[in-house]
């Protein structure tokens, strides 16, 4: 183990059994190297990188403190390395994010209002009149992340936001199959939504299941290149 990776594991150690707890304002670099028994520089790496993590705020004058440890915020740093990875890479989280998107459809069936119904639909009219790439892209995300939103699990979110961008960077519509896709994609999220509208938790979970599995179909298809995040 590193000197640096000492650090790390001492500072994390520290956080996890409550010696440091979240708003807490780290001890200074002397107290800490002597603690962990590391030399500064090591101890700025690793404070660095639990910074990169959303594990500890530097302030500017005032010294490094403990985040809110929030669920939502620290899955969102998974970013940092799931953005890297390569579709073979992605589409091994398929599975995974098939299981996490029905899951949050069936929440978001027994929790969601009128309001929250017609906004659903607004959207889905706006995605299936459009057949410009970046607009279907970004309807598209919304509509699954407003999904995400009304079942009412930030950590949930978080995590799907975090699929739902990397997958978004291979865009399957600018394929020769775009108008197949649209089709049946379309029709998916009419599906998912009709689950919501009767407060079919089963319904929409199966709708969404299918949905994603639809995606990695295609995906695994054509095998597009990854062309960056249109935001």
């Amino acid at each position: 183990m590193t000197a640096r990776d000492t650090a790390l594991h001492g500072l994390r150690a520290l956080i996890a059994d409550g010696t440091l707890r979240p708003g807490d304002r780290l001890p200074s670099e002397g107290e800490l190297c002597e603690r962990l028994g590391v030399s500064r520089g090591s101890l700025r790496e690793g404070i660095r990188m639990l910074a990169a993590l959303g594990v500890v705020e530097t302030r500017h004058g005032s010294g490094s403190y403990v985040s809110d440890l929030n669920a939502g915020d620290l899955i969102g740093s998974l970013s940092l390395t799931v953005g890297l990875l390569p579709l073979e890479s992605i589409l091994e989280l398929f599975e995974v994010r098939r299981s996490l998107e029905a899951h949050a459809a069936a929440l978001a069936s027994a929790r969601i209002g009128e309001d929250e119904l017609a906004e659903l639909d607004a959207l889905l009219v706006e995605l299936e009149a459009t057949d410009d790439d970046e607009g279907q892209s970004r309807l598209d995300y919304r509509f699954h992340a407003r999904i995400a939103e009304i079942a009412g699990n930030a950590a949930l979110a978080s995590l799907l936001e975090v699929f739902r961008a990397r997958s978004r960077a291979y865009r399957i519509f600018r394929t020769d199959s775009a108008a197949d896709i649209k089709v049946l994609s379309d029709a998916g999220h009419r599906a998912i939504l009709r689950g919501m509208q009767s407060r079919d938790p089963v319904a929409a979970s199966a709708a969404a299941a299918g949905h994603v599995a639809q995606t990695e179909h295609w995906l695994r298809r054509l095998q597009p290149e990854a062309i960056g995040l249109i935001d």
